[in-house]
């Protein structure tokens, strides 16, 4: 009898295979996140690596490699922070100083 059980499990994981093998990351979002998110860019949020990879092997992603493959598109498409604005550049000073107009008499 724990043959048989035996027999079975072991038939059972090696039927078990990764449904995300082979997959592009493109296809990866467009199969487990376009539902939700129009777009990959801002997801990442300038989330380091691993953090991401994590978040996304523990929530959405049925392996680590493809956790990790995932992670590394959604940051190379993310949106650097904005830049803060530029002041405007201050006038440069004048090398002659404005002549007086002549005073006329009557």
């Amino acid at each position: 009898m724990s043959l048989a059980a035996a027999a079975v499990l072991t038939a059972t994981v090696a039927a078990a295979q990764n449904l995300d093998a082979d997959k592009s990351p493109a296809k990866l979002f467009a199969d487990g996140c376009a539902t939700c998110h129009r777009n990959p860019r801002g997801l990442a949020k300038g989330r380091f690596t691993l953090t991401l990879s994590w978040f996304l092997k523990d929530h959405y992603a049925t392996s680590s490699d493809s956790a990790k493959v995932l992670a590394a598109y959604l940051e190379s498409v993310d949106e650097p922070p904005p830049r803060p604005a530029a002041k405007p550049a201050k006038k440069a000073p004048r090398s002659t100083p404005p002549q007086a107009k002549p005073v006329q008499s009557q």
